[in-house]
């Protein structure tokens, strides 16, 4: 049974309210939800809908504009990842495939299951182009043994269905996201404390990658890298990490850490005016307000 606080949301002890210049926070976490398996891919529609899902319980669930909670998908395909663009969802499911959403009917539609005859390993998080193709990432999580690829990789889903491998070098591809501008790609390893950049050359196709950024790392680890990742309307990177979501700005220096009372996987901009940073962290879903503004990809036109 999910326990549900939103009427009266908890405020997280004191500590946790910090001011990163031009984006706070304002106030501290609120913990929405909590009682989940895992938390994962926080998308908001720009409607007051929240959709987020739990990858153990199998399940997509949506926080309606009112603070309902329901469950939206179940079976999920072991959702991770989802973006809400263009009035659909699409979903990376970790059962091996690229899928979307009609969120009115709950109707599901295949866009990717293979690469070379293949089924993916465990399809993690996703973005969406203006052309309409989907940069996707392919890592071990939740893949068979050994697994279908043989390899973890980045992968893009052309708008008229062709499938291209574009990135096999990196340990653990994770969070995945474009600037604002769609100039630059990132991607975020989790066993790497290295975050990947990639300049955006046409659709689907990348320059070699540069260093972007190093997160701070625990004291003592030696892999821990990133998971999910937000980004501003100024370019700003919020990235998810077991010291909370590491803020960048687009030239990768780092701005600060917001802190999460849970570790977080995801987090999404959604909310009034789209300041509100939603974060999945384990078993719970936080909000947390800022000053900043989150970008909204517009897919294609």
């Amino acid at each position: 049974m999910l326990r549900s606080v939103l009427l009266l949301p908890v405020l997280i002890s004191s500590g946790f309210a910090q001011q990163i210049e031009g984006i706070g926070t304002v106030g501290e976490p609120r913990q929405l939800h909590t009682d989940f398996a895992f938390t994962e891919g926080p998308a908001a529609d720009g409607a007051g809908n929240l959709y987020f899902t739990d990858i153990p319980n199998n399940r997509i669930h949506k926080l309606d504009a009112a603070g309902k909670l329901s469950v939206f998908a179940e079976p999920s395909g072991h959702c991770n990842g989802l973006m809400f663009v263009g009035g659909r969802l699409l979903a990376c499911e970790m059962d091996g495939q690229l899928k979307q959403y009609d969120p009115a009917t709950g109707k599901a539609t295949s866009l990717a299951t293979q690469y070379g005859g293949k089924r993916f390993n465990a399809p993690n998080d996703l973005v969406i182009d203006r052309t309409g193709g989907i940069y996707f990432t392919d890592p071990r999580y939740r893949a068979p043994q050994p697994w279908p690829q043989g390899t973890e990789a980045v992968y893009y889903r052309a708008a008229d269905g062709t499938v291209t491998r574009l990135i096999d070098d990196r340990t653990a591809p994770n969070g995945i996201i474009l600037s604002p501008d769609e100039k630059t790609l990132y991607v975020i390893p989790s066993m790497e404390k290295q975050m990947w950049a990639y300049d955006v050359q046409g659709p689907g196709k990348l320059s070699e990658g540069r260093l972007f950024c190093e997160v701070t790392q625990p004291e003592g680890a030696t892999s821990a890298g990133g998971d999910g990742l937000t980004i501003d309307t100024k370019g700003n990177l919020y990235i998810t990490t077991a010291l909370g979501l590491q803020v960048f700005a687009p030239s990768g220096k780092q701005l600060g850490i917001i802190k999460v009372p849970e570790h977080p996987a995801n987090v999404a901009f959604g909310g009034k005016d789209n300041k509100t940073l939603y974060v999945t962290a384990r078993k719970s879903l936080y909000a947390i307000e800022t000053e900043a503004t989150g970008h909204v990809f517009p897919g294609p036109k």
